[in-house]
């Protein structure tokens, strides 16, 4: 009896999911009518994508963020494209299609974000604990196959996440809804376009002014008159930086992170680190950002750690259903079609990427990170096998977090594979550190490709051919990131500075060192840190988990206060100005907040940064 009506239940389950998909392919399916996986989509998408994977490094090093560049890709390839029609009418004659535009951010998106997240966490982290760079062959190989596995991994995710549960993956909306708003008759387009270009170019002009200093120069930094102790606010990092870029990211983060940030960043170097030089923590001789952050990195990591693991082990019935769905995606195309008629074929199958690419490209990319971290990195094979497994199954969760909040937590994904391998190889630093890479550069690749594909499946794009336009984006990213990288890093002294403070790689190496050496290696009051940040990740999180919705936002971000410590002041100073600006904008204009916060926002990230980079590699060649 319970059997029959088990598959009975099935069967209508089924039938279900076969007419949604059937709905989906006759009503939003375009891509066989509409150009899309076409070679200049791909090309511009490439280049396009180089430079954003730039922009990404750049604010990564700065900040340890990698921010996402789906929607910025989409207004950057439409506006780049319609200036070079304009230009060029004799070789640019006929106009991009929505689908072709959308096939351009996805590659552009997959260089500029999958590709650079583990240079500015676990290989800077590497640089800092063994003092010399990766051999620029491993690093290549390392960075692609980290990003392929992620890519390969989301393939049945794609079917499972999207198709069947329709779930929401916020910044795949914003894309779809942003190429429309582009593609679609009006002037909405060419304002969204005209703000991200005036944005870029006031970004670009205090880069060019700041770091090139020609025809004239403006400072890097203004100074705030006043002491703590007899020191200078400027020797605690409180300054205020001449930088749009910060204030552009924190009107995009958001209110509660920034004001968090501002909080963590004000308790931490007004009052706790003055303390400590008290106390002899922090060697006064020596006081500014670097002799500051390794005393409170201890107390930032943890607070960032243990609200991690509470939250990614809060989201039991997360990770339950991420396993369990993922194995029925892998079989949901062939039970939809048995389901309504066995002698029928599903139009699907011919769309969405095969299970054997999947099956191939997930074994090959694997075996390339076992031997990269066998041969490379020293790590005993079952160890590898090990670090692939934990990918597959926290790629999944990963992923669905993205789906559910928009929120990808690969440094969580990360720890836990630190903490792991803490206990599988002790002492280790080296394998603690690569093992954890593998799981947050999949993850984060994952998450990139599966944000694209739901705006693909909400424009009606074909799945195979978005996916192979991620794959050629994978390529792009590593050919501009991994010189850019050694460039911009020429050794292990630039990190942890006011220019490079690379707060994420300062993390890892923290949380790699603190499992291989131990607590007793550390000044006791960092001991006494570690346990107090513990707590406090522990306590808001629960805080924030059981407060009444419209309390929330009142209660402290654990990660916003957990990095406040890990970065510089006026790095929080500018992020919490951004976020102020923006909020006051839309309570008093929010149809103008809506319109220009993002696209303005976007182009002064992209234009400063990148130009930021270009004047930084003049620069290390010599020619500026």
């Amino acid at each position: 009896m319970t059997l029959e009506t088990e598959t009975s239940g099935n069967k209508g389950d089924k039938d279900e999911i076969y007419q949604t998909e059937m709905s989906w392919y006759k009503n939003v399916y375009q891509g066989d009518k509409v150009p899309q996986l076409t070679f200049r989509a791909v090309i511009m998408g490439m280049l396009l994508g180089g430079f954003m994977s730039l922009s990404n490094l750049y604010v990564g090093l700065k900040t340890g963020w990698g921010l996402g560049v789906a929607i910025t890709a989409c207004i950057l390839s439409y506006t780049i494209y319609k200036t070079l029609m304009t230009a060029f009418p004799k070789l640019f004659k006929t106009e991009m299609s929505i689908l072709e535009n959308n096939c351009m951010q996805s590659t552009a998106s997959s260089a500029g974000y999958s590709t650079g997240g583990t240079m500015v966490s676990a290989i800077a982290a590497y640089l800092i604990i063994t003092g010399h760079h990766i051999p620029w062959m491993t690093l290549a190989l390392w960075t692609f196959f980290l990003a392929t596995l992620g890519v390969f991994l989301a393939i049945p995710m794609k079917r499972q996440m999207i198709n069947r549960e329709q779930l929401k993956f916020p910044s795949g909306i914003a894309a779809a809804e942003t190429l429309k708003s582009l593609h679609s008759k009006g002037g909405e387009a060419v304002v969204k376009a005209r703000a991200l270009g005036f944005g870029g170019l006031f970004g670009a002009a205090i880069a060019w002014f700041r770091d090139g200093g020609k025809p004239f120069s403006i400072p890097g930094m203004l100074q705030f008159p006043g002491t703590i102790n007899g020191i200078p606010f400027a020797k605690w990092t409180m300054s205020f930086e001449m930088s749009a870029i910060m204030i552009a990211a924190g009107a995009i983060m958001g209110w509660k992170i920034s004001w968090s940030l501002l909080l963590g960043s004000t308790i931490n170097y007004a009052f706790l680190a003055p303390k400590m030089v008290e106390l002899g923590a922090i060697d006064a001789s020596k006081i500014g950002y670097r002799a500051i952050v390794s005393w409170s990195t201890w107390g930032g990591a943890a607070i960032m750690v243990t609200s991690g693991l509470l939250t990614f082990l809060l989201q039991w019935s997360v990770i339950k259903r991420s396993i369990v769905n993922f194995f029925n995606g892998l079989s949901v195309s062939s039970e939809s079609s048995e389901s309504k008629n066995q002698s029928n074929s599903d139009p699907l199958k011919k769309i969405e990427v095969p299970s054997l690419w999947f099956i191939t490209g997930t074994t090959l990319s694997g075996i390339g990170c076992m031997a990269l971290l066998y041969f490379a990195f020293n790590t005993s094979f079952i160890m590898g096998v090990i670090a692939v497994l934990m990918t597959f199954f926290l790629a999944l969760v990963a992923c669905r977090a993205t789906g559910e909040s928009d929120i990808t937590p690969i440094g969580a994904m990360g720890k836990i594979t630190q903490l792991a391998f803490g206990v599988l190889a002790p002492s280790n630093i080296v394998t603690n550190l690569m093992t954890a890479s593998v799981t947050s550069g999949a993850a984060a690749s994952s998450a990139d490709l599966l944000t694209d594909l739901k705006s693909g499946y909400l424009l009606g794009a074909n799945p195979r051919k978005q996916f192979l336009a991620q794959l050629c984006g994978v390529f792009a990213g590593v050919l501009v990131v991994v010189p850019a990288f050694y460039l911009l890093v020429p050794d292990a002294s630039v990190l942890g500075t006011d220019k490079w403070p690379a707060p994420a790689a300062q993390v890892w190496a923290a949380v790699a060192r603190l499992l291989a050496q131990g607590l007793q290696a550390l000044h006791p009051t960092a001991q006494l840190a570690i346990l107090i940040g513990g707590i406090v990740g522990i306590v808001l999180t629960l805080i924030e988990r059981n407060a009444p919705e419209k309390m929330r936002p009142f209660i402290p971000s654990s990660m916003g206060i957990g990095l406040a410590m890990v970065i510089p002041f006026f790095n929080s100073l500018s992020m919490f100005i951004g976020a102020t600006i923006a909020l006051v904008l839309t309570k008093k204009a929010p149809a103008v907040a809506e319109r220009f916060i993002i696209p303005v926002s976007s182009g002064i990230i992209a234009g400063e940064s990148i130009l930021g980079i270009i004047v930084a590699l003049l620069s290390a060649t010599g020619v500026l």
